[in-house]
């Protein structure tokens, strides 16, 4: 497994592509209100990272049609933008890519429109406080399994699972790269690559209430659990600097 290690000069590109991200991300949240199509939200999202200069490198990646994933209600990832207007209750995940400069970012957050109850209120904070525990927790030296036990551990002290066969990842001047970084352990955690200073990667803890199993819907992207309840997803491009691990994808 070759993970890359990128230089400072690097890692500021990298900053930049997912600073677009994280701005994206802002308007998405500040415009998620009753009666926004996601539709007119993924062309709102679009037209802002192009006026930065940036594509929207979902858009055409594997095939997916659109620059943002919006994940509604059951759908965890991976939800492609209908006409479906938000209603008050409705919980919304928004993931966005971009490429700058042959650099990519890649983030996401999940939202409630209006007044949430406060089971799903409980549900995107289990992905949102895992995902910054497990940035707090990065030491260089540490194993990537041992992130993944520590992800593992805040999804199920929460009461939550894990979804199965996706997970987080390199990235740099592929969206993809290695390594995968799954919200789970499968083995020993004293097993496997090393963090070091200058990786750069995406975690992206995926929340399930009862069953880790996730089923792809019709349109060959939607992923939901075996449970048919409702999911979270947060995400964020983090760089390994002086030993610790650097948010890139800030606003």
């Amino acid at each position: 497994m070759a993970i890359s290690l990128k230089k400072p000069q690097e890692i500021e590109k990298l900053r930049a592509a997912n600073k677009i991200v994280g701005g994206a991300l802002e308007l998405m949240r500040a415009n998620t209100k009753v009666g926004a199509s996601l539709k007119e939200l993924d062309a709102m999202a679009e037209d802002y990272i192009r006026s930065h200069g940036a594509k929207p490198s979902f858009k055409g990646l594997y095939g997916f049609p659109n620059a943002v994933c919006t994940s509604l209600n059951q759908v965890i990832i991976h939800g492609i933008p209908t006409d479906y207007k938000l209603q008050a209750g409705d919980v919304i995940g928004y993931d966005i890519g971009t490429q700058l400069d042959g650099w990519f970012g890649d983030a996401a957050i999940s939202v409630g429109v209006g007044k949430i109850d406060a089971q799903d209120e409980a549900l995107i904070a289990c992905a949102k406080n895992t995902l910054y525990n497990a940035i707090e927790n990065i030491r260089d030296g540490m194993r990537f399994k041992e992130l993944s036990e520590i992800l593992q551990s805040s999804i199920l002290d929460a009461g939550y699972v894990p979804l199965r066969d996706f997970c987080g990842h390199g990235i740099g001047k592929k969206p993809h790269e290695e390594p995968q970084i799954p919200n789970y352990l499968d083995g020993k955690a004293k097993a496997g690559p090393k963090i070091k200073n200058g990786m750069v990667f995406c975690l992206e803890p995926m929340i399930c209430q009862k069953d880790s199993k996730p089923i792809i819907l019709q349109n060959g992207w939607d992923v939901v659990s075996a449970d048919g309840l409702r999911g979270s997803h947060y995400e964020h491009t983090v760089a390994v600097i002086n030993g610790k691990a650097e948010i890139l994808s800030l606003a």
